[in-house]
């Protein structure tokens, strides 16, 4: 395939201009400015103040809840208390419930614990029910609902430097302390909403994707045979949800300001037979690791050959067929480019080949370097545009107008409709304790917000200094493997079961890492390239920060500068070591 580099990159930033704002991030709203956030799916039950104490107390339901709890769970720690405002185990498999929700990397490394709990995934991408059963299975396999409070929001997490614990309150005027806090909120947790003019105004139905209302769709979406719905938004939520919708609206409107680029899933059933001769003991670690060797080009064999590892797969063929002084970075970087450019042409290709209008077709193509957005596979998302209630409304990067009380004005038309669905995804770039929802004070009343107000600052993502006994549950400054992020929650369940493990057995009150090792790991991730996701030449998204520059804060979010492979490998000989350096034990 031969493709005009130079005219594409001219192309890809035409159409970047074309949705820069200077508004950036700043032109969403949190869903909860004007929306009911309250749980759909499970009703609260009333409760006295808890005011007891636990060994650990994670906060966070989801994965890292999850997985953190079952590593501390078999490494002898029994007193483990989840806190989540959702009402059952699931993180954002818990609010995620609308129609066609599935996971976009394959199931068999997606899905934590697979091994332990002898969980076969029905396909091999699951959908969004087999994926909270899943949650659900692990919070019941390791005990974990018995000392867990859902619907329980920590308003504040502060260290007691007298007893050398931490206190914490919440929602439900609680008053509890643990020993250590694990914090595990997860990236999309935090709905938002496009800052549209006249959202309120609509007397219609609205909702987002993150709070589905079936009272108002029907369990089956049979209520919307003759309704006329508007999904504002075309990222990974809208394109599971619109084929869905496309079968059963009585006309569908779907509101696009940036296409996404949508390559072949190819799903199918899990093969009994294939699973039980694939799943020898250590199964899921290998097809972990294989992953991360992938992704990296350090494997020789992709085992899990799906849309994430082709590219990485085709770079280190063509690496290893070249001779062996030619085998260098610069090289590779060439090649990858090279690679993006004709896999993006591929993507649009596609299109082509399956949208009937050549008018629409032409509105679904990419015009963007692969990562500068999430990239998407599916199915049916392109196919529902052949069916003819299903109408794509292209803004030309300009996104909807205004919302009347009758419908969406966008295109340069207002599309009257009976329900608008907002698929328009989660706060990911703010700060940290802006989207927990409270504030954590350490040693001295320092706070986090103050402590990284000029960037992140940690070791190995995890610890950081005067927040003793507290970690932090994230990809950024430790592998930063963004293609699949429960492999970083379980790396790190795992250092977090070693490191509270050795402190309880050994009769530690504190853990901390040192100033010295936190600043040595700062060095460490200055020297790591920029990172492939977002950029300035990107079209907007939260991958760049909706196209507004960062700051010097930037440059530290950053993973580990040979890699997620590489860190998987160092961060395991530093688990193993016993020694833990850089943490103080006191």
């Amino acid at each position: 395939m031969t493709v005009d580099i130079a005219s594409l990159r001219e192309k890809y930033l035409a159409e970047r201009d074309k949705r820069l704002r200077p508004d950036g991030a700043s032109q969403y709203v949190r869903l909860a400015d004007e929306f009911d956030i309250g749980d759909p799916f499970t009703p609260m039950t009333e409760r006295e103040p808890l005011t007891d104490h636990t060994t650990v107390v994670c906060v966070g339901g989801g994965f890292s809840g999850l997985v953190v709890g079952a590593r501390l769970k078999e490494a002898g720690i029994e007193d483990v208390r989840i806190i989540d405002k959702a009402g059952d185990f699931g993180g954002t498999w818990y609010w995620n419930r609308y129609p066609g929700a599935q996971c976009d990397t394959t199931s068999y490394i997606y899905l934590p614990l697979l091994e332990e709990t002898g969980h076969m995934p029905t396909e091999k991408y699951a959908h969004g029910p087999e994926i909270l059963e899943h949650c659900q299975r692990i919070g019941k396999q390791y005990d974990l609902y018995e000392q867990a409070l859902f619907h329980t929001e920590v308003t504040d997490l502060r260290w007691d430097e007298d007893q050398s614990r931490w206190i914490i309150r919440t929602n439900r005027g609680d008053r509890l302390t643990a020993q250590f806090v694990v914090m595990g909120i997860g990236p999309l947790h935090v709905p938002k909403l496009p800052a549209i003019p006249g959202i309120g105004e609509f007397r219609g139905h609205s909702f987002h994707t993150n709070r589905w209302d079936y009272d108002y769709t029907g369990a089956s979406l049979e209520k919307l045979a003759d309704k006329r719905v508007a999904i504002i938004g075309t990222g990974a939520t809208s394109v599971q949800a619109v084929p869905r919708l496309a079968q059963a609206c009585g006309e569908l409107f779907v509101i696009q300001r940036t296409p996404s680029s949508v390559d072949a899933r190819d799903n199918r059933p899990t093969d009994p037979e294939w699973f039980a001769e694939m799943a020898t003991p250590g199964w899921q670690r290998r097809l972990l690791a294989n992953f991360a060797d992938v992704l990296g080009g350090v494997a020789e064999q992709d085992m899990i050959r799906d849309g994430w590892t082709e590219m990485s797969r085709k770079i280190r063929a063509e690496m290893v067929a070249l001779p062996a002084k030619e085998r260098t970075m610069a090289t590779r970087m060439e090649l990858a480019e090279r690679a993006d450019y004709e896999k993006m042409d591929q993507i649009r290709s596609r299109v082509d080949t399956i949208v009937a209008d050549h008018d629409t077709a032409q509105h679904l193509k990419a015009w963007y370097r692969r990562l500068c957005k999430r990239p998407c596979f599916h199915d049916e998302y392109l196919q529902s545009f052949n069916n003819p209630n299903t109408h794509l409304v292209d803004t030309d990067g300009k996104g909807v107008q205004r919302i009347t009380a009758d419908g969406v004005v966008a295109g340069g038309r207002e599309h009257k409709v009976d329900c608008v669905i907002y698929a328009s995804g989660f706060e990911v770039n703010t700060d940290f304790t802006r989207r927990s929802g409270y504030e954590v004070t350490g040693r001295g009343g320092v706070t986090l917000t103050d402590h990284w107000a000029d960037g992140m600052r940690t070791l190995h993502g995890m610890h950081t200094h005067g927040f003793p006994n507290a970690f932090v549950v994230q990809p950024t400054q430790g592998a930063n493997l963004i293609a699949n992020i429960p492999s970083n929650i379980v790396d790190s369940a795992a250092t977090i079961a070693a490191v509270v493990g050795l402190a309880v057995r050994d009769g530690h009150r504190e853990v901390e890492v040192t100033a010295e090792a936190q600043d040595a790991w700062a060095e460490l991730l200055s020297t790591a390239p920029a990172s492939t996701l977002g950029g300035p030449d990107c079209t907007p998204g939260y991958y760049n920060n909706e196209g507004q520059d960062r700051g010097p804060a930037a440059q530290l979010l950053v993973g580990y500068p040979q890699g997620p492979s590489a860190f998987f490998a160092y961060i395991e000989k530093w688990r193993t070591a016993g020694t833990f350096e850089g943490l103080e034990f006191r």
